[in-house]
């Protein structure tokens, strides 16, 4: 019989005793009890509130050990926070007023580029962005491209294995991951920020800690991959009437663009038009031709020159475009025309949001069987709430849909999560399972998904992952009721 994931102790904390050995270990101004701590306790999706007994900010690897160290002694929860731009409620406090969040902004140093490495090691509180600009100031290219870069912080990039825009040429932010510092539940520091690619000594404890939202151990540092610039960046939109058609491109393009293509991202009509609703100083590719049931947006980064980029991008979409499966596309001939493209299809979640609550799904599903699921989802959905607006956009080069559902027109947002969340969830999750799928390609579980997770993952895969924790963290205190359910 599976064994349940333990609850944090029951024996009452001393409080008064806890945040005095907090002030002292980080300093008075960086424990906060008190005035507006939304930032903290709020979710991104403004669908959780909770209360902290305290947001403690340490500024260095020694000062998390130590605070964690307390914890561990009085048996409060903590809950590690980067940017709190999480979409699964993972990284917020409940509303007991018993745990901690503990804030890793402060930690937010590059320690080091290593040129001839092709490595950063960069401390967990890094804004994503601040990274990619200083490894380009550096004459390198640091390939994690995510809508929320500005805020996202790297600690949160790997505690969730965040996955983003480019995916389909240099992987989810594990694989560019080569080591990690870390403190655990009993507040020690565990140092392997290792710049090595090859390292067989045993357990990979770096691949355990990536992706497990904080429940194992609290990532302090880490050491990541970096690539060359490339030579030339060649951006089209592209139009066509079918998904079908779109996994055709994208298999045509692996085989004539080879490891160049570095992003294949779909966005559906509806997707499409939120943004010209709510962010009209976006002009619309193509906003001339007729209507298209999906555009395309692909990415070609090269080590050759600009021209003969192009040219090899121009005559991979020109052959689809003359057997029919595509309908009209443009290439970007200058960067703003390039950033403009992306600009477009990174504002559809805050397009959405402009539009009302909404349901997401940040589901995947094997490519092969994409157009099968999106028809028979669609159908299904149609069936079941007459009027439903669907936001289906993503990134179709690795099979990952952000498939999302808005209320009907005319239809209140709230009372629609309220009688309709459950049934959408349940009818899509179902089928994404059917597909040989998986209901979080990169956002995660947290605590939003970490009841349904159990009738979707094999029970010999969840007695692991208990049995993982339990050692880790036998008292339960990192992130309690995130991935694993208690009880």
């Amino acid at each position: 019989m599976a064994q349940s994931t333990p609850s944090t102790a029951d024996t009452t904390p001393d409080k008064a005793a806890a945040l005095a050995a907090f002030r002292h270990i980080v300093g008075d101004a960086y424990v906060l009890t008190e005035g507006d701590l939304s930032a903290y306790t709020h979710d991104w999706r403004k669908r959780a509130k909770g209360q902290a007994l305290a947001v403690v900010r340490p500024g260095n690897t020694n000062e998390v050990a130590a605070v964690v160290a307390v914890c561990d002694a009085h048996a409060i929860a903590i809950v590690p926070q980067g940017g709190n731009t999480g979409l699964v409620v993972g990284s917020v406090p409940d509303e007991s007023g018993t745990q901690i969040v503990l804030s890793l902004g402060r930690m937010n140093r590059i320690r080091a580029i290593d040129p001839e490495n092709l490595t950063v090691t960069v401390e967990a509180g890094c804004v994503l962005q601040t990274l990619q600009e200083a490894v380009a100031e550096a004459g390198f290219y640091f390939p994690l491209t995510l809508a929320a870069e500005g805020s996202c912080t790297i600690g949160g990039n790997l505690g969730t294995n965040a996955g983003g825009t480019q995916v389909l040429r240099f992987g989810n932010a594990r694989e560019l991951c080569l080591g990690l510092e870390a403190v655990t539940a009993q507040g020690e520091v565990w140092n392997g920020l290792s710049g090595l690619r090859k390292d067989n000594t045993g357990y990979d404890l770096r691949h355990l800690l990536i992706g497990s939202e904080g429940t194992l151990g609290i990532i302090t540092a880490a050491t990541m991959k970096m690539s060359p610039q490339p030579m030339s960046r060649c951006v089209a939109w592209i139009h066509t009437d079918s998904l079908a058609h779109a996994v055709d491109l994208l298999r045509h393009a692996r085989t004539h663009l080879s490891d160049g293509l570095t992003g294949f991202e779909v966005m559906g009509a509806f997707a499409r038009e939120l943004v010209a609703k709510h962010y009209p100083q976006f002009q619309m590719p193509l906003r001339n031709s007729a209507p298209a049931p999906y555009a395309i947006l692909l990415e070609y980064a090269s080590s050759q020159d600009e021209e003969t980029a192009q040219t090899l991008l121009e005559d991979t979409i020109a052959a689809k475009l003359d057997d029919g499966s595509l309908s009209d596309a443009v290439l970007a001939t200058q960067l703003s025309q390039a950033d403009t493209m992306w600009a477009i299809r990174e504002h559809i979640s805050m397009a959405q949001s402009q539009e009302g609550l909404n349901i997401k799904h940040d589901i995947s599903v094997p490519i092969s069987k994409i157009a099968d699921f999106v028809l028979q989802t669609d159908t299904a959905l149609a069936a079941a709430i007459p009027g439903v607006r669907i936001v289906n956009f993503g990134h179709l080069g690795d099979g990952n849909l952000h498939y999302n559902v808005q209320a009907p027109e005319g239809v209140d947002s709230a009372v629609f999560l309220e009688t309709s969340e459950a049934t959408i969830n349940t009818l899509v999750f179902d089928a994404v399972n059917a597909f040989g799928g998986s209901i979080s390609a990169e956002h995660g579980i947290g605590s939003l998904k970490a009841h349904t997770l159990p009738k979707y993952k094999s029970p010999v895969a969840l007695r692991m992952m208990r049995v993982i924790k339990r050692a880790l963290d036998p008292k339960n205190i990192l992130n309690p009721g995130r991935v694993l359910a208690e009880g």
